[in-house]
């Protein structure tokens, strides 16, 4: 998971040199799929509204109406296959033991990357909101929030976005 984060999340920002990135998440269904990055920038969200329509506030912490939603799928391919053994029997002891792992590795994957200085240091870091969210979103993703930025970081999210 760490390995395919770091790939995805650096494409992104190679891709992209000249934005202001200020959200950038690892993002799941409830099930324990593999996640996907999400992320957002400035220069992003301006294009977005203007080209089609609706509102920043609206948009602004909007995983799936993000132009960088998926970014980098293709990383995550090996994930996919380790998390997908094939087996349609329904056991939901299974699934919650499942999502419970990819959660918490989504986490610890953002965490090291943060520790790595991959969203950035001091003042810059400070800009920005990472996450390990679960969609659609839930009162966890506050608490991975709160464990993974700054305060200072999370201001704005907290009040904008916060599902408590």
């Amino acid at each position: 998971m760490l390995s395919a984060a770091r790939k995805a999340f650096t494409a992104l920002l190679e891709a992209h040199p000249t934005e202001t990135f200020y959200y950038l998440a690892l993002v799941t269904a409830g099930g324990g799929e593999a996640p996907t990055i999400t992320a957002w920038s400035r220069e992003a969200l301006a294009r977005t509204v203007e080209t089609d329509g609706g509102t920043a506030a609206d948009l602004k912490w909007s995983y799936a109406d993000s132009p960088y939603h998926c970014f980098g799928e293709e990383h995550f391919a090996e994930v996919w296959k380790l998390l997908d053994d094939g087996d349609a029997t329904f056991d939901p002891l299974r699934m919650t033991e499942q999502y419970e792992l990819v959660i918490a590795a989504m986490e610890t994957a953002m965490a090291r990357l943060d520790s790595e200085h991959l969203f950035g240091t001091g003042e810059q870091r400070l800009r920005v909101v990472i996450n390990a969210e679960v969609m659609p979103p839930d009162h966890t993703n506050v608490h991975r929030a709160k464990r993974l930025n700054p305060p200072a970081a999370l201001s704005d999210w907290l009040i904008e976005a916060a599902e408590s």
